[in-house]
C-alpha cells in the first residue's frame, strides 16, 4: 500500500490507516463484525484475505490502494480502501479513481469518517471521478447488493449490508451501473430456438472441455477471448497474464476440466463457459479458517459431489460473433454443453453472474432458458 493520509481523531470515533500486519488483521476482521447477525453472510478466509491484500496480489502490478480502519471505543466499526487502476486509467481518463472493501456499522459518523479519508487519498492522485466498490478492481468482487439479501452469495460474490445505498447515497454517490445475477435449474430444458441455432451451426462449432496438459496455454486462450468479447462493456478493464494466472492457478485443484468448456469455430477458439462448484456451501461452516481440518472438509465434499450449486463467472464470445446467429449458436453451445457434467458432478442449481444490466442479448438468452433474476448489485459513482 502507499504512503497514507494522517490518523483522524473525533472523540470516540478514531480513522486509522492500514499500515502494519496488525493493522491488516483488524481490516479483514471488521466483517466479522458487521455481519454477526446476517445467517446469510458467508465468511471469507482469513488466510486467503491476507494474500490477496499483500504484495503478491498481481493487481499491485499496475495499481496502488490504501486501507483503513474506522475505530469506536477501540472496536474496529468499519473500514474502506480507495485504489487507483493505471489500466482503468488508460482507459477512461487520469481523473478516475475507487473506492472498495466497504464495511461499516449502520452509522453515518462512521460512514463518513471512512469516505473522506478515501475521497482525500484520491483527490491527491488527481481523482475527480470515483466509482465502486471494487475488491480491488472490476475483475474481482464488486458491487453493493441491493435486492436479494434473502439467500447467500454464490462463491466470488459480495453480500453487503442493507444500510450501505442510503449511506452512499447521502454522500452524493448516485447509482452508475446495476449488476444482475442470474440462477437456473441444471437440467433445464433448452427451448427449441436454442436447440435450431445450435444445429444449424452444427458443422462449425465444436465444444470441448478444458485440456489440463496445456493449462498456461489454456488459461491464455480463455483470458484473450474474455477481454476481446467484454472490451466495449461498461467499466471493462482486461486481465492481464498475471493476474488470470493466479485466477487459475487458484481454482486449478478445485475444478474438474469439464468445468470449463471451450468452443471452437473451424478449428479456432471463439467462445468459453467457466464454472466453478459454489465453495460458500463449505466456507459457511469454516467461519474463515481452513486450519486444522478445513481443507480437509472442502476436498471431501468436492470429491464426494456434495456441493449442490455452482456458478457461472466468466463467458465469453468473440466480438467478430456478436450480433450474428452463430454469435448466438456459440452462446447457447457453451451454456448447453455442461449440463449433463452438473447432473453427474450433483449440482442442482447454477448461477450465472455477473451480467449488465444494459446487456441485453445476454439476458434475451438467459430468459429464454428459464433462467430468474434472483440478485442485484450496484456500482455507484461520484465526481468531487
Amino acid at each position: 500500500m502507499s504512503q497514507p493520509n494522517k490518523q483522524f481523531t473525533s472523540d470516540a470515533l478514531t480513522v486509522r490507516p492500514v499500515m502494519s500486519y496488525i493493522d491488516m488483521g483488524d481490516f479483514i476482521d471488521v466483517p466479522w463484525r458487521i455481519y454477526a447477525d446476517d445467517p446469510m453472510w458467508i465468511p471469507p478466509l482469513r488466510l486467503e484475505r491476507r494474500f490477496h491484500f499483500s504484495k503478491y496480489n498481481p493487481f499491485l502490478q499496475h495499481g496502488e490502494w490504501q486501507a483503513w480502519v474506522a475505530y469506536r471505543h477501540h472496536q474496529p466499526v468499519g473500514r474502506i480502501s480507495a485504489q487507483i487502476d493505471t489500466l482503468h486509467r488508460q482507459r477512461y481518463g487520469d481523473d478516475t479513481g475507487h473506492f472498495g472493501l466497504l464495511e461499516c456499522i449502520n452509522d453515518q459518523d462512521v460512514f463518513t469518517a471512512l469516505m473522506l479519508h478515501a475521497e482525500a487519498w484520491l483527490a491527491a492522485r488527481h481523482t475527480r471521478h470515483i466509482t465502486g466498490p471494487f475488491n480491488l478492481s472490476i475483475n474481482q468482487e464488486c458491487g453493493i447488493l441491493v435486492d436479494g439479501y434473502d439467500t447467500p452469495p454464490s462463491v466470488m460474490m459480495p453480500h453487503t449490508a442493507r444500510w450501505y445505498p442510503q449511506l452512499l447515497e447521502s454522500h452524493d454517490f448516485f447509482p452508475a451501473k446495476d449488476l444482475l445475477a442470474y440462477k437456473i435449474a441444471v437440467d433445464f430444458d433448452p427451448p427449441p430456438v436454442m436447440q435450431r441455432l445450435i444445429e444449424r451451426h452444427a458443422d462449425q462449432i465444436r465444444v470441448r472441455p478444458l485440456n489440463r496438459n496445456q493449462f498456461a496455454a489454456e488459461m491464455e486462450v480463455l483470458r484473450d477471448i474474455f477481454n476481446d468479447a467484454w472490451s466495449e462493456n461498461w467499466g471493462f478493464v482486461p486481465f492481464t497474464e498475471a493476474e488470470f494466472a493466479e485466477l487459475g492457478n487458484s481454482l486449478k485443484y478445485l475444478v474438474s476440466d469439464e468445468y470449463i468448456q471451450i468452443a471452437e469455430v473451424d478449428g479456432q477458439p471463439a467462445a468459453f463457459m467457466a464454472a466453478l462448484p459454489n465453495l460458500n456451501e463449505v466456507l459457511a461452516e469454516l467461519n474463515g479458517r481452513l486450519l486444522p481440518f478445513g481443507w480437509l472438509k472442502l476436498i471431501k465434499k468436492l470429491k464426494r459431489h456434495e456441493i449442490k450449486t455452482a456458478r457461472i463467472p466468466l463467458m465469453g464470445v468473440r466480438r467478430q460473433y456478436h450480433n450474428t446467429t452463430l454469435g448466438m449458436a456459440l452462446a447457447c453451445a457453451v451454456i448447453e454443453a455442461p449440463k449433463k457434467i452438473g447432473i453427474a458432478h450433483g449440482i442442482r442449481e447454477v448461477e450465472l453472474s455477473w451480467i449488465l444490466e444494459d446487456n441485453k442479448s445476454m439476458r434475451g438468452i438467459l430468459q429464454n432458458i428459464g433462467s430468474e433474476e434472483y440478485k442485484r448489485y450496484r456500482i455507484y459513482g461520484k465526481t468531487l
